[in-house]
């Protein structure tokens, strides 16, 4: 069965895009067939995962509206091994364009429907903002993957996010739930993370994953050559740290 995963988090600048396209590549490494989605119109994930966004003839924009295919819009991310369905600046203009269809919501969930069989898990990579590009991600999820940071204004947004999917598995999709908080930036030296961590896992308890991804300069700049940290630098303390996440998503799938 096809596992379709949202990487979310209304704060920016907590590593979804990072998050996203290093557990691709970690997963694609493990023998699992990966489709990446790029819900963001910064399309970083595409230009992290080696794809030139401004040379895309068609994008997630175009699925969205109903003018392409998934399968005609993927695109390979060679050095990943895994495929994307790329994103650029066009994707603003979709949260106006789909406020007039019908399903608006679910547009990203009925064009998956036709590619599923080709793919174990399906990584969708949301924007900064709990928008209609957002909820067409959390609309064609089975769950919901949350990176954060460990600091307090970290666990006030966290709130805000964990009652949105109450209400999106209360109202539009029943399969959604919170598959889990990834631990990212982290530095064990500073107090004050390590006692929000602790408060996370009392909070939380299982649904906080045992990887935690470290502050590591080898994966802030692996972006600037188009590729993910995992296959940048290999030896890395965060790509060991991505590999390790990556095993652990497929055992916890397979728990599912």
């Amino acid at each position: 069965m096809t596992r379709i995963f949202c990487v979310a988090n209304q704060k920016g600048g907590v590593g979804k895009t990072t998050t996203t396209v290093n557990l691709a590549a970690s997963l694609s490494g493990q023998k699992q067939r990966v489709l990446l989605i790029d819900l963001d119109p910064q399309g970083n994930a595409t230009m992290g995962s080696g794809i030139d966004k401004a040379s895309c003839k068609t994008t997630v924009y175009q699925v969205l509206v109903g003018l392409a295919t998934i399968a005609d819009t993927r695109v390979k991310a060679d050095a990943a091994g895994y495929d994307v369905v790329p994103a650029n600046r066009e994707l603003a203009g979709a949260e106006v364009e789909l406020v007039g269809f019908e399903h608006r919501e679910r547009q990203l969930k009925q064009a998956l429907a036709g590619i599923l069989d080709d793919y174990d898990f399906i990584l969708i990579d949301c924007p900064p903002a709990l928008s209609l590009l957002t909820l067409n991600g959390l609309c064609a999820a089975h769950g919901v993957i949350i990176p954060m940071q460990c600091e307090y204004f970290a666990l006030e947004g966290l709130s805000d996010l964990v009652n949105t999917i109450k209400q999106v598995h209360a109202n539009l999709n029943r399969d959604l739930k919170v598959i889990g908080l990834l631990r990212v930036m982290f530095d064990p030296r500073i107090t004050l993370q390590q006692q929000v961590s602790d408060q996370l896992k009392q909070h939380f308890g299982e649904k906080v994953f045992d990887a935690v991804i470290p502050r590591n300069v080898r994966l802030a700049e692996a972006p600037s050559y188009g590729l993910p940290g995992v296959v940048f630098d290999r030896a890395s303390r965060g790509a060991q740290a991505y590999i390790q996440f990556g095993a652990e998503m497929i055992a916890r799938v397979e728990q599912l």
